[in-house]
């Protein structure tokens, strides 16, 4: 029987009174790319925390490759999250550490790969997005935003993965820089074969890198479908959503 590489089914999660997952069921198959869609605020981290073990659901199911994955102890944890590669915001890039360890960093810490072995793995994933071997011994502080990202992206996938995920991948990118970065992300997905999970609220971005899209609402999925329909998906959350409009059924908090 062949499994969903992701299911979540009926995932809640509250902080306090706050209610931020209401019941979220997802599918991802194998191979697939799904992003999940919304504004800030709406859950979409703490949906991958909860994914990643980072945070425990209140209730629910995440099963990864048939697996529960929920409740598992931490080996058995530390196991299921080796299929994972991630992206982070920021890039979140150790300051203390030259680029290509910032890259190997996994292969070296969690795998014990020899730093000799993990170095020429990190410069090939460096030359994969783009990056000359010159800037290995830099420092992450000599780099640019985009150059920055494009490292973040290298260590995703040096070992690998079977998933990747990516928390909003072009904040903080002028429009062009974010363009290549999700160039980028087509492209290194399909060379690793991975199945991808992101987040984000910038269409471009989301257009570019879904084979399907989902809107996360006030704790709860209002849509799921292909990325092509995603600009006329007659719900009327998502065309406020992806149309950029002030008037419709989201309505912004004074302080956000």
């Amino acid at each position: 029987m062949r499994f969903p590489k992701i299911e979540i089914k009926g995932l809640r999660k509250t902080f306090g009174p706050k209610v931020v997952l209401e019941g979220i069921d997802l599918r991802i198959e194998a191979g697939e790319s799904v992003v999940v869609i919304g504004g800030s605020g709406t859950g979409k981290s703490v949906m991958l925390k909860c994914l990643l073990g980072l945070l425990p659901p209140d209730a629910g199911s995440i099963m990864v490759d048939g697996e529960e994955v929920i409740g598992l102890p931490a080996r058995a944890r530390d196991r299921v999250n080796r299929k994972f590669g991630m992206l982070f915001q920021s890039a979140a890039l150790f300051d203390s550490l030259p680029v290509w360890e910032n890259i190997a960093f996994g292969l070296i810490q969690g795998q014990h790969m020899n730093r000799r072995a993990a170095r020429k793995t990190a410069l090939e994933r460096m030359a994969q997005v783009g990056l000359s071997a010159d800037v290995a011994e830099l420092s992450p502080a000599e780099l640019s935003g985009g150059m920055q990202k494009r490292v973040g992206l290298a260590r995703a996938i040096a070992a690998t993965p079977e998933i990747i995920l990516f928390d909003e991948p072009t904040t903080g990118l002028d429009p062009i820089m974010a363009d290549v970065i999700n160039t980028l992300i087509v492209k290194c997905v399909k060379e690793v074969g991975a199945t991808a999970l992101s987040i984000t609220h910038d269409m471009a971005s989301a257009r570019k890198i879904a084979d399907r899209i989902a809107m996360l609402h006030k704790g709860r999925l209002v849509w799921v479908g292909p990325a092509a329909m995603v600009t006329r998906s007659g719900n009327p959350y998502v065309d406020q959503f992806v149309h950029g409009r002030a008037d419709g059924p989201i309505t912004m908090d004074a302080q956000h």
